[in-house]
């Protein structure tokens, strides 16, 4: 049957890796809802329908804080679609451990995904017991800032190289009538600073100790206590930034009413739906300019299991799909990320997307917190991380319930 389906999808398109000799609907939820995701996802719909089989669209409003919750609960539920995003790391875990997910191991062998995929880390977090159970689709890294440089042409400053040279700037930047720093007033975006700013003022070092190794005389020691303070010093320089979501504080970057945000590259999609050049209208800074260093988190699809034998062929043609070079270029420019796949042409891509690029390639790369911390341990990080941004807590105290969290970490 596999054999039937790879000549059906050579009469289909020779570009793309499966097809189906008849259309599957396949649900796929996600929460990719801003302009710059709804571009990327798009192509992702466009692939598998041209394949022969049909994409509905399952797109869940609110961002991964919403997404997965609900999604975890319709397939324990017994209600599964037929494919959903998730981070590849340990937010599937449990549902791998109850055996509600399609093992794709052996669609992995023969296509070879172990000598594609790009850093091995991200296969091996789709991976449980020698078994592979998600298809990784890019690397998205936490470790930007992004800079309006007409902000701070405006307010007569030079726009920043580093993360020092950002605090410095940002009384001119309030003195112009321009919030310093954007930022959305939820807890996954605060804590994802956070970290950020841990690995570009502590070093990463400092930040394997405390989430990989769970390490909370590090979280209470002089580095983090650095890190704290700077949050301080951040959280008024976002005083200012009231919005609630992600993409509303990367317009505000955008159209010049902030002079920075620190989130991950999916903010670039929102740039180039804008129409923004890199490098012109904006400036990236990876590691905030302290270090050269990417973290691999990112996005993978999970196939839970059904009972419909054609739906399930139908998710082993999408996880291919998601691997192809074809779909890996046209979905990753669109997205901001990088590929997960070293050998497709990225020519067209942008000067922050190419940072990126020599960046993944000299090898300056670091686990993300997805791959080590459990889902309850980052819950409870992000629930403190809104109570610190959001009021006047110290940063003494924040130290100190956040090494609490660590040291009670699995």
């Amino acid at each position: 049957m596999y054999l039937k389906r790879i000549m059906a999808a050579l009469a289909v398109s020779a570009a793309l890796p499966m097809a189906a000799s008849h259309a599957t609907d396949l649900e796929v939820t996600h929460w990719w809802t801003s302009g710059g995701e709804a571009a990327a996802v798009s192509e992702l719909a466009k692939a598998f329908d041209a394949s022969g089989d049909k994409w509905v669209d399952g797109a869940i409003a609110g961002g991964g804080g919403t997404a997965r919750p609900v999604i975890i609960s319709r397939i324990l539920g017994g209600d599964p679609m037929g494919a959903t995003q998730l981070n590849h790391g340990r937010q599937a875990e449990e549902l791998i451990e109850a055996g509600l997910l399609t093992d794709l191991t052996e669609i992995a062998e023969k296509e070879g995904w172990k000598d594609i995929v790009n850093p091995p880390s991200l296969l091996e977090s789709c991976t449980l017991d020698g078994r592979i159970y998600c298809a990784p689709i890019n690397i998205h890294s936490w470790q930007w800032i992004w800079l309006s440089n007409a902000a701070y042409e405006q307010a007569g400053v030079p726009v920043p190289t580093n993360w020092e040279e950002f605090v410095a700037a940002a009384p001119k930047l309030k003195e112009a009538g321009i919030v310093p720093l954007a930022m959305g007033k939820q807890g996954w975006q605060q804590n994802g600073a956070f970290g950020v700013m841990v690995v570009a003022i502590a070093g990463v070092d400092a930040w394997k100790k405390v989430n990989v190794e769970k390490d909370a005389e590090t979280a209470r020691g002089p580095e983090y206590a650095k890190v704290f303070e700077a949050a301080v010093k951040a959280r008024e320089f976002a005083a200012d930034s009231n919005v609630q979501d992600w993409n509303q504080a990367t317009n505000m970057v955008i159209t010049g009413k902030a002079g920075g945000q620190i989130m991950g590259d999916w903010a670039q999609g929102e740039f180039q739906v804008a129409g923004k050049v890199a490098g012109k209208d904006y400036t990236c800074l990876p590691g905030l300019g302290n270090n050269q260093i990417l973290d691999t988190a990112g996005d993978a699809f999970y196939f839970p299991k059904v009972d419909n034998a054609e739906t399930t062929e139908a998710q082993m043609r999408l996880a291919s799909l998601l691997i192809s070079k074809e779909v890996q270029v046209a979905f990753n420019l669109k997205k901001g990320s990088l590929p997960i796949r070293g050998d497709v042409d990225l020519s067209a891509a942008n000067d922050c997307m190419q940072k990126g690029l020599k960046i993944l390639a000299d090898g300056g790369i670091m686990p993300s917190g997805d791959q080590n911390l459990t889902p309850d341990t980052t819950t409870q990080i992000e629930d403190l991380m809104a109570e610190f941004w959001s009021g006047d807590m110290s940063a003494a105290d924040a130290q100190s319930r956040y090494a609490e969290i660590i040291e009670s970490a699995e």
